[in-house]
């Protein structure tokens, strides 16, 4: 398609997702001073909404960074050099987690995974059981692995560490579920959340966000990786006053202010119920085409995103330039070992039943412009179940 195609582009990624516009008039805003009296104000505003997106009383610090920022700044904060992390193979970003951990020096430890499921809280508690010497300084686990479309049980990984007695602090990736899946950082005694703003809070990509226990701060206090620009205790002195200790993302935090103000608006559980409606309603579409979802455990289906399986013979980045081509509507690629083999349909952010019904309508002609065999009829199956409810 060429950049005079009549209408909107569908960027049915799984993020950055599609930005409402007016979170785009907001961070359309003149740039201000960030040391003056309405930045204060702003900066209170978010430093507060932000935590009720998390679910926490706790801190919550903003980067102006992406995810893998804010990954980086959760394990320089709290551990040491050779400290040994325990992380589970569930897809892509854990597999890059892993790798970031291994660059700060740290030790790693992955629990094997088939990337068709998310973490398993009994898999954790075995190895953490067996560590009688406590080795184990962290337990890392992506919440809804965005490679895959499985999400996993925080409260139960949480409740596994705590049967086992185990000190190791917990730390979950929330990039592709914050603000779509519902999440609970402080009942499911989480130590440090990570957050992106591109994907359910509905941003450009530009921030990060570590939710703190209070456990993950008194392990900061004698952590030694280095840290200057991720240092938690330089942000929370200014962040208490409405103020940032290095020049912040201004216009990206008007965004946030926005963005902050919808879902708080909606109401979470009225987000939450939205996408997994949306979730479902693609499910019924993928399955009435006569194709397979990757994720294998109905229990761990994700809201945000749909993991779609080609059949044997048939790539799945061709049949994504299918539909771009023809239709101007971008797919998620599959990552690393899913590559050519998946393609992913998001589903989450500022996100409608007419948006996803022109996002299954575009799949189901690419499928039939691109020669894969399937029935035509997924549209119809996602249509039948959300008139239904």
């Amino acid at each position: 398609m060429s950049n005079t195609a009549p209408g909107r582009h569908f960027l049915q990624i799984p993020g950055p997702t599609n930005v409402p516009d007016r979170v785009l008039r907001a961070i359309d805003m003149p740039t201000i001073d960030h040391r003056g009296p309405t930045f204060k104000a702003l900066g209170e505003r978010v430093l507060s909404g932000i935590r009720a997106i998390f679910q926490t009383e706790q801190p919550v610090v903003i980067y102006p960074a992406s995810g893998t920022g804010a990954w980086e700044a959760a394990l320089v904060n709290t551990l040491s050099p050779g400290d040994l992390v325990l992380m589970y193979e569930s897809g892509h970003f854990a597999s890059l987690w892993k790798k970031l951990a291994e660059k700060l020096g740290l030790k790693t430890e992955f629990i094997a995974g088939d990337w068709r499921r998310a973490a398993d809280p009994d898999a954790i508690a075995e190895r953490l059981q067996a560590d009688g010497e406590k080795r184990i300084k962290a337990v890392c686990v992506v919440h809804n692995e965005t490679s895959t479309g499985c999400v996993a049980p925080i409260g139960a990984v949480r409740a596994a560490i705590d049967r086992v007695g185990h000190p190791a602090l917990l730390m979950v990736d929330t990039i592709s579920s914050l603000g779509s899946i519902d999440y609970r950082h402080d009942e499911w005694g989480v130590d440090v959340t990570v957050g992106g703003s591109q994907k359910g809070l509905m941003l450009p990509p530009g921030l990060s966000f570590n939710a703190i226990s209070q456990k993950a701060l008194a392990a900061s206090e004698g952590a030694t990786l280095p840290r200057s620009y991720w240092d938690w205790q330089e942000m929370l002195g200014p962040n208490a006053k409405g103020f940032f200790p290095y020049t912040p993302s201004t216009n990206l935090l008007y965004g946030l202010d926005v963005a902050i103000e919808m879902l708080l608006g909606q109401g979470l559980d009225r987000v939450f119920a939205r996408h997994a409606r949306h979730g479902e309603a693609t499910r019924r579409a993928v399955g009435a085409w006569g194709l397979e979802v990757l994720c294998l455990d109905p229990g761990q289906y994700s809201g945000s995103l749909t993991a779609v399986v080609m059949p044997e013979g048939h790539d799945a980045d061709r049949f994504r330039q299918v539909v771009l081509d023809h239709y101007d509507m971008s797919l998620g690629a599959g990552l690393g070992r899913l590559s050519g083999t998946v393609f992913r349909i998001g589903h989450l952010g500022d996100f409608n039943d007419l948006m996803l019904m022109g996002t299954l309508a575009g799949v189901e002609m690419g499928l039939a412009r691109a020669g894969v065999p399937h029935r035509p009829e997924g549209v119809r199956a996602a249509m039948d179940f959300l008139s239904e409810r």
